[in-house]
């Protein structure tokens, strides 16, 4: 039978410096393990946004009167439609639409250029939710004939969270996508 002296003898021997390696260890594979989630996380959140995006851009472009025929693309869609395109992915993924921020103050994608005519004139319109949209926009120069569609951008935070209790940062993401008209 083992006695106290020879038992704690030999729990310093092996078990102490297994116990101050796992010490050291252990908060590094914590740590990387932490950091492997947050950057899925974070990379799921931009996909998210990104998607959300391009289907306010979608909403954007598309005539509001679908029975019109071949009616020219006056009859814009309502920002109230990209805002319901937008909120509908972005609670696919538990992401609050209340957290989106304004993409930039005075305008919103610099260079964009109104579409020739017969498409409806260019505007740009800051919609209830802070997402820039922009219809009848000329999207590429270059091409001919000219391509027409619409263009949403917003931001939208990032923050990960440990516990509910802290936050590890914050990031903030950009959004922006286009769509072309169909004629």
């Amino acid at each position: 039978m083992p006695t106290l002296k020879t038992l704690a003898s030999h729990l310093k021997s092996t078990e102490a410096s297994e116990i101050a390696e796992a010490a050291m260890v252990l908060p590094l594979v914590f740590m990387l393990v932490l950091g492997i989630i947050w950057f899925g996380r974070a990379f799921n959140v931009y996909s998210t946004i990104q998607q959300a995006a391009q289907q306010g851009a979608i909403a954007a472009a598309r005539d509001s009167c679908a029975t019109c025929g071949s009616a020219p693309l006056s009859q814009l869609p309502a920002a109230g439609t990209v805002d319901t395109a937008v909120s509908n992915v972005l609670q696919a993924d538990n992401l609050s639409l209340s957290q989106i921020q304004t993409w930039k103050a005075n305008t919103p994608t610099p260079g964009l250029v109104s579409c020739p005519l017969p498409a409806p004139p260019f505007s740009c319109n800051l919609s209830a939710n802070k997402i820039w949209v922009c219809s009848s926009v000329l999207l590429n120069s270059a091409t001919q004939p000219a391509q027409c569609g619409a263009v949403v951008s917003f931001k939208y935070p990032f923050s990960f969270n440990l516990l509910s209790l802290t936050s590890l940062g914050s990031v903030t993401m950009s959004a922006q996508a286009q769509s072309r008209m169909e004629n």
